[in-house]
């Protein structure tokens, strides 16, 4: 393949334009002007360095009159008023600004510099080209993530491909203002023919977006529901379900899951539309058992059992509380070979870790108890707040001990690889996978 270097000519697409020495020369020539944000006196490092999330904390003044407004494009510049980036300006959440380039990728590429039209435009096809080198979408999948934010260095922009669906997730405010440039940048990719955008509610009012825009917006396409293939297996996506309507995250745990369900008796604890409990019944599994107390969840993974043309006595799925259904199957003294766990986001925020702690032992312990001696625990945080605290581990030896249990680790993973992390921003690490041995 040629990906590295298709990928270094998408982004020198200015070869060819005039030469500039200086950010601030760039902004010069800009006909509104641009107004420049200027960090208190040591705080330049960290965003040089490459974190994209410029805080309002470390910002000592902004210059420009008019002062800039939400969505605008601004400098960002050290102590000195010497600009070292750019980005877009936000004047209402605790992040100030989303840097878009640094001064050095500016002057290398100055046909992207302060020129959102062509970033996006760049960005995306970077984005695309990155995906097709890791071989997605391939003859065997076609549900995957093109865009994931920080880490394709689009702040605040999620994109998931769902076959010809691309279902976008807006999250910032600068996504709103670009919304038109996104979606002709998007339907440009081949195999494109949908645009689903759903938007962060909760997220974008953090972003001081004015809500009653959003309800005014015109509704989303009629289509609700679209047929997709991942790793082989057929799935029923609801455009209406939870996130974006796919964990295409776990992809790569799931199939993991199937290389070693053979002769085994699975259950997969919160399995939303089926998963894990459809991989592990096509890895061979000689029961699967699926728990969620969503009913349109369980709608879909029936579904996906007809889909896949399996036997519907060999995987049950079960509209039940993950800990009710736990605790009872515990005082049955039933057990299973495998079990998953991957409940939902029980730590959306650092200020609910503490609780969510005490919470993911809880379901932890039980499910150990479920677990025959020897037997393996595939156990989930999508907890972005619990990932990064580094304590995950730590609450599974607590509920270990809790359940009278040895375990030891034997694998360890996050998402697929078409969920890329930024290093330099490492909040957007998010899924934690562990699969344990418990005895």
């Amino acid at each position: 393949m040629l990906f590295p270097s298709r990928l270094m000519k998408s982004l020198s697409l200015a070869s060819s334009s005039p030469a500039v020495t200086t950010l601030q020369e760039i902004a010069s020539n800009c006909p509104k002007g641009v107004a420049k944000v200027v960090l208190k006196k040591g705080k330049a490092q960290l965003f040089r360095d490459g974190n994209p999330m410029v805080y309002s904390g470390a910002v000592d003044r902004i210059i420009g009159r008019p002062p800039p407004k939400t969505g605008d494009m601004v400098l960002v510049a050290d102590g000195t008023e010497k600009p070292i980036g750019w980005g877009l300006y936000n004047s209402v959440s605790m992040f100030c600004v989303r840097l878009m380039q640094l001064e050095e990728e500016a002057l290398r590429n100055p046909i992207c510099a302060l020129n959102m039209d062509k970033l996006l435009e760049v960005r995306i096809h970077a984005a695309v080209e990155l995906r097709r080198y890791l071989g997605i979408p391939s003859v065997n999948t076609n549900a995957y993530r093109l865009i994931n934010s920080e880490g394709d260095r689009l702040s605040g922009l999620i994109v998931d491909i769902f076959d010809d669906v691309a279902v976008v997730a807006s999250s910032a405010a600068w996504v709103e203002k670009y919304k038109p440039e996104i979606e002709a940048c998007i339907i440009k990719i081949s195999g494109i023919n949908h645009i689903n955008w759903r938007q962060s509610i909760e997220m974008l009012k953090e972003e001081g977006l004015d809500l009653s825009s959003l309800k005014e917006a015109p509704p989303p396409p009629p289509l609700s529901r679209v047929k997709v293939k991942e790793n082989g297996i057929y799935y029923a996506i609801s455009l209406e379900g939870q996130k974006t309507g796919f964990y295409a995250d776990q992809r790569e745990n799931r199939q993991f899951i199937s290389t070693i369900s053979e002769g085994q008796r699975v259950l997969d604890i919160c399995c939303y539309s089926g998963g894990f409990a459809l991989n592990a019944a096509i890895g061979g599994a000689t029961h699967v058992t699926g728990i969620d107390s969503s009913l349109p969840a369980l709608e879909l993974a029936n579904e996906n059992i007809s889909l896949n043309n399996l036997n519907a006595e060999r995987i049950l799925f079960l509209r039940q509380d993950a800990t009710e259904f736990m605790k009872d199957a515990a005082l049955r003294n039933e057990s299973w070979d495998i079990v998953v766990l991957d409940p939902p986001k029980l730590a959306p925020r650092k200020t609910v870790l503490r609780n969510a702690s005490g919470m993911y032992r809880n379901l932890n312990a039980l499910a150990m108890r479920l677990t025959i001696r020897g037997g393996l625990l595939m156990t989930c945080s999508c907890s972005g707040a619990m990932t990064q605290s580094g304590v995950f581990m730590r609450i599974l030896q607590g509920a270990a001990s809790m359940a009278g249990r040895k375990v030891t680790v034997v694998r360890q993973s996050g998402a697929a690889c078409d969920h890329p992390i930024d290093p330099s921003y490492p909040e957007g690490a998010y899924l934690s996978n562990i699969l344990l041995r418990v005895l």
